[in-house]
């Protein structure tokens, strides 16, 4: 695979992870736009990608996380409470989910479902709602939320956001919550992917390091602005736009499927 290509995909995995708009749904569709031959290493391609986003919310969230461990260890016990629905998610069916759904054939029907969320999210938002303590139920559907999110077109950021909205977070404890459940899982992916690359090397073949690390400190850069964003956005407590412009992908994507566009 080109640089180049690593680069563009980087920018898009940075922007695209935390707006709720799906990354891997956007990688796959950019993928398809600059026919990206990854010979078989798509996963591996997408997860070590989500390694440069990792680094951007542990830039931004070092302080908080530390405090988990310090002073926090009851919302430490909830984080890994919403994690284990997705981790194991990922480890029973990551490889039928890869399978089914990677090669991009449903993700107008997922991009709606987002933009249906997120609309949802933010008119409850918008006309406020009974706030509430999270607790260990909460937290788990929470992650059962995420989970869903390992189909490509389905946001993580969004539906966890959207989650934890309707599980009665504020605002910016619902983006810092979101925010903080994807260290583990990203953290999870991107070890299990480097352990397969090293014990098979063909499984990379087609895609060099010097490509992944272009890619990724893309990622990372890009990231940064896409936290700031989504922080800026849960103040604002509006998300039309994502929905709007997700409708409209959506729709593009479906007539694409009849009309053979791409």
């Amino acid at each position: 695979m080109e640089i180049w290509k690593a680069a563009v995909l980087g920018i898009v995995q940075g922007l695209t992870e935390f707006l709720p708009v799906s990354s891997s749904g956007h990688i796959l569709l950019f993928e398809r736009i600059l026919r990206v031959d990854t010979a078989g290493a798509d996963m591996f391609l997408g997860i070590m990608l989500h390694a440069g986003t990792l680094i951007s919310v542990l830039f931004v969230y070092f302080s908080k996380i530390a405090a988990l461990f310090r002073e926090d260890r009851k919302k430490l016990l909830y984080l890994l409470l919403a994690t284990l629905p997705a981790a194991l998610v990922g480890v029973l069916l990551g490889d039928l989910v890869d399978r089914i759904f990677f090669g991009g054939k449903y993700l107008w029907l997922f991009f709606a479902l987002t933009a249906v969320l997120l609309l949802l999210a933010s008119r409850r938002l918008r006309r406020g709602y009974p706030l509430r303590l999270l607790d260990a139920k909460r937290s788990f559907l929470i992650g059962g939320a995420q989970a869903l999110a390992v189909l490509p077109g389905l946001s993580r950021s969004g539906t966890t956001l959207a989650a934890c909205v309707f599980a009665g977070m504020e605002r910016e404890e619902a983006a810092d919550f979101s925010f903080l459940m994807s260290v583990p899982i990203i953290g999870g992916a991107v070890l299990t992917e480097i352990f397969k690359a090293f014990m098979n090397e063909s499984y990379v073949t087609a895609v060099s390091w010097q490509a992944l690390a272009v890619g990724c400190a893309l990622s990372a850069i890009f990231g940064l602005v896409a936290v700031k964003l989504v922080l800026r956005f849960m103040k604002r407590g509006s998300f039309v736009g994502f929905s709007v412009y997700l409708f409209l992908l959506a729709a593009f994507l479906f007539a694409n499927n009849w009309l053979y566009i791409l």
